[in-house]
């Protein structure tokens, strides 16, 4: 029984990290307040907790946490007199209306999701403060996720988001797409979320997975929505090419026991064709930005048969171009990778070491990654296994942190 109790419990926490931005996003649209909303998702998962180890697993948990959320923010609706039009108007229909399927289709996403994006992403909010609120909101991040996608203390993250909740109460934000000069103003914001998204999907920052595969379904999702619902956008389409690119490689980034699998030694046979095709579309449809020119850097991996044909010096001189556009430490990094590849780890260690005095980069685990690889291929394996294993210390996923410490004792 106990035994049972424990995996009903973690069934719940499973089920709501994956459903709960579409559990918030369709509240939202009833109690027209997303902290409100995320306070009755969360009473919705206290009552599974409750629920579930007696009663068992739904056979539908999503659905069963979305009827249970709706159920709770129409009853709030109604015990608040000011809300008695709202009630009449929508209320009333909304309860016995069944809870919508969970999603089967790569295409199907909630409008709802959308919404709330646009939402998290008013221009009343600074940019740090749209992108924390998304993250947790559309991605399900907890505070201290988000703390280390951001290199911010925890305390002022979950500050931020605070604050993030209350302006947009304050102000009345509506619950809505833009139109217009609106949506304009809002897009590069709700771009550089989903970017984020996707990316802890795609390299989860901390747990136990490296991959995160429904926040990557969920970015791309968004991207395709975005595509559609501004064709004239060349960037919608470079963002939409990038993800599709990416996704294209998530079934062979992990081992048959979750741990990560290096690019050169990913069976390239097991890449999704149908979403590289997507992805060469969308980049015929994309400009020339800082989006593009990654999903072009991604298309150059999808068009190599076999690692050893990759166009490195092709890369390098994207990753150069990018870093006109959006200057980046990290940008720097990932070019000298390239420059690495395409002339050799000895002229690719000075950029890396040059890095290596940047404030930004003093706590990302990669730097010290890319360190240790140059150094082991240009057969210096002591210093390489050091920064292996500083690396190691400075990641929180623990796939990753496995995988350095392999290669640090493979020096040893």
């Amino acid at each position: 029984m106990a035994v049972t109790a424990v995996n009903a419990a973690r069934a719940v926490e499973t089920v709501f990290r994956i459903e709960s931005p579409r559990i918030i996003a369709g509240v939202t649209r009833i109690v027209r307040d997303v902290g409100i909303a995320e306070e009755i998702a969360q009473d919705a998962l206290v009552a599974a907790l409750e629920q579930w180890p007696r009663d068992g697993v739904p056979d539908r948990p999503g659905a069963w946490l979305m009827a249970t959320a709706r159920h709770r923010a129409v009853d709030l609706v109604r015990r608040k007199e000011t809300y008695a039009r709202k009630l009449a108007e929508v209320g009333r229909t909304l309860e016995d209306v069944p809870p919508p399927p969970e999603p089967a289709e790569p295409d199907d996403i909630d409008d709802d999701l959308l919404r709330l994006v646009f939402t998290a992403c008013h221009p009343v909010l600074g940019t740090d403060a749209r992108i924390a609120l998304t993250l947790r909101l559309v991605a399900g991040l907890t505070t201290q996720e988000i703390a280390r996608a951001f290199l911010a203390p925890e305390p002022t993250v979950a500050q931020r988001l605070v604050r993030a909740k209350g302006t947009l109460a304050k102000a009345r934000v509506p619950f809505e797409v833009p139109y217009g000069a609106d949506r304009e103003q809002r897009l590069a914001s709700v771009l550089e979320v989903i970017y984020l998204v996707f990316n802890e999907g795609y390299s989860a920052t901390a747990g136990d997975d490296l991959l995160r595969p429904a926040l990557c379904e969920d970015a791309l999702r968004l991207a395709r929505v975005l595509a559609a619902l501004m064709p004239g956008e060349p960037e919608v389409h470079g963002l939409a090419a990038l993800l599709e690119f990416q996704a294209s490689r998530t079934a062979t980034r992990t081992g048959p026991d979750g741990e990560p699998v290096l690019l050169a030694d990913q069976n390239r046979s097991r890449w999704n064709r149908l979403l590289i095709r997507r992805g060469v579309d969308s980049l015929h449809r994309a400009g020339s930005g800082p989006y593009a020119l990654q999903a072009a850097i991604a298309g150059c991996h999808a068009a190599a048969v076999r690692y050893e044909d990759t166009d490195w010096r092709t890369i390098a001189t994207l990753y150069g171009r990018l870093a006109e556009q959006l200057p980046s430490p990290v940008v720097e990094l990932n070019r000298a990778v390239a420059v690495s590849m395409s002339e050799g780890p000895g002229a690719a260690l000075p950029l890396v070491d040059a890095l290596a005095r940047e404030p930004a980069l003093r706590s990302y685990h990669l730097l010290p990654s890319v360190r240790g690889d140059l150094l082991e291929r240009l057969g210096r394996a002591t210093e390489a296994r050091a920064e292996f294993e500083r690396a190691a210390a400075l990641t929180r996923n623990a796939r990753e942190r496995d995988l350095l410490l392999s290669r640090a004792a493979a020096l040893g």
